[in-house]
């Protein structure tokens, strides 16, 4: 009986160690960002391990960069069809398909803090609506982990733009889009140019300001070594960074690791956010501090950036005409703007 109850222990253990095995999973995550990028290397030297430790090994992320496995703005066909497994994208990519994916991927102009953001995403309907438009390409392929911004961009300017009046007839490198419509109706001329011509367009006189990136990642590109009036905090863009994930493979994950996921990616977002903040703040502390350097931070009174606002509803209700998603996602915009006092 001793040996008997010996060996059904032994196999059952042999059993179990093998079902331990057979669970762990390893998900490809393309990411919209290059390896070398700040933000990549914190998500995966930190948030990358800080989930295998969660899950106790039994869900695993491979991190990869823009473009490695497929184009930017094909991950969610690559979800859908199992090519991925998920990723840390920006929304906006997925403009083409519907304006929705614009107006909650970066509604321009709208939210004076990341924290508005997010929070309209888990509770003002935003994460609800993008889950909407994506069951709409790909038939309830992909799920919606969760969505919002890392950071609020600065914005980069080579002359002195203190008030909203200082933006008519100036020229300006902006994507084409909702970006592009809100200054356009502030009184700037918009100009399109890809990232990887800012700086000489800048220092050339091509444009006098550019949408860009977060103070840090300007900095790091060198664009105030020519563009020296930075305003900061920024006064339009707050791209989110969604978390989407292959929905097959996720309704296979038991209820306790879907709700690590979600739990995983808020930490992550505050995490990056937090970290973005302090470089930023540190930089400028150190750019206004050398009266050498040239540069002056410009901060938007509350007054101006509540004027752009206004222009920015108006190109809002107009983009999203003709696109019922869009429409139905601005119209979620103004009902949670109204609600935090944004708006009247």
């Amino acid at each position: 009986m001793r040996a008997g109850a010996a060996l059904l222990a032994a196999a059952l253990g042999a059993a179990a160690i093998a079902a331990s095995v057979q669970a762990q999973q390893v998900w490809k995550v393309q990411t919209s960002m290059q390896a070398g990028e700040f933000f990549y290397q914190v998500i995966d030297k930190h948030w990358v391990p800080v989930l295998a430790e969660m899950t106790e090994g039994r869900l695993r992320i491979e991190l990869t960069p823009a473009n490695s496995v497929v184009p930017y703005n094909e991950t969610m066909d690559a979800i859908a069809q199992g090519v991925l497994q998920g990723d840390l994208t920006a929304t906006v990519y997925f403009s083409g398909r519907s304006k929705a994916f614009a107006i909650l991927g970066d509604l321009v102009a709208g939210y004076d803090h990341p924290d508005q953001l997010m929070t309209y995403c888990y509770h003002g309907g935003g994460r609800e609506l993008l889950q909407e438009a994506y069951d709409k390409f790909t038939g309830g392929a992909v799920k919606v982990i969760g969505c919002a911004p890392v950071a609020r961009e600065s914005f980069t300017a080579k002359v002195p733009i203190r008030t909203i009046d200082d933006l008519k007839g100036k020229k300006m490198r902006s994507p084409e889009g909702l970006t592009a419509e809100v200054f356009k109706r502030a009184g700037a001329s918009t100009v399109a140019l890809p990232a990887s011509e800012v700086y000489t367009a800048l220092e050339k006189g091509v444009v006098d300001i550019a949408d860009f990136s977060t103070y840090t990642m300007d900095k790091s590109f060198g664009l105030h070594k020519i563009a020296k009036y930075p305003i900061y905090p920024g006064i339009h863009s707050m791209p989110v960074l969604q978390f989407t994930v292959n929905k097959a493979a996720y309704d296979k994950l038991p209820k306790s690791l879907q709700t690590i996921l979600d739990v995983w990616y808020r930490a992550m977002i505050h995490d990056l956010r937090m970290r973005n903040d302090i470089s930023d703040r540190e930089l400028v502390a150190k750019d206004m501090a050398d009266k050498a350097s040239g540069m002056e931070i410009i901060n938007w009174s509350q007054k101006d950036r509540d004027a752009l606002r206004r222009i920015a509803r108006g190109a809002w209700e107009d983009f999203a005409k003709g696109d019922p998603l869009a429409q139905k996602a601005y119209e979620s915009n103004l009902a949670f703007m109204r609600k935090m006092g944004l708006l009247d």
